[in-house]
């Protein structure tokens, strides 16, 4: 497995596929609901397996100048569990400390506070409620 920053179109739909499967179609959100105004200009990272398939995403961009923030992490249903996702934080803070960055902030899905938690995030609030039913947590660490 590797971890790869897409940039090619055929790349890129794997990577904006995987999003949607993950964080989108479980909700019955419609496919284009997966993409944001600012993607153009965040930091993508995809996990692939040694097949080439596209079983981890991530992205992040620069909130200010010494913060970034961690949007729309997302492991393949099958592969969870795995800690796959320690590898995908791993890269986009490497990527954020060398952009400046001091701090990493997101928002965190209720289920997913405890993977956050291990990997040395703390809950700083209540943020908001996705969708009407998925209660979100304003999560940070210092890098």
């Amino acid at each position: 497995m590797h971890i790869i920053e897409p940039n090619t179109p055929a790349q890129f739909e794997k990577y904006f596929r995987l999003r949607f499967d993950t964080l989108r179609q479980p909700w019955g959100e419609p496919e284009g609901s997966e993409r944001a105004e600012d993607d153009a200009t965040a930091t993508h990272a995809m996990l692939l397996n040694d097949a080439g398939e596209a079983i981890g995403v991530c992205r992040m961009h620069l909130t200010t100048p010494q913060e970034a923030q961690i949007r729309f992490m997302g492991i393949r249903n099958d592969m969870q569990g795995q800690k796959l996702g320690d590898q995908l934080i791993e890269y986009m803070e490497k990527r954020a400390r060398e952009m400046g960055a001091t701090r990493m902030m997101l928002h965190a899905r209720e289920n997913a506070v405890n993977f956050y938690r291990r990997n040395g995030y703390e809950v700083e609030e209540e943020s908001y409620l996705l969708f009407g039913t998925i209660q979100h947590y304003k999560m940070a660490r210092q890098l």
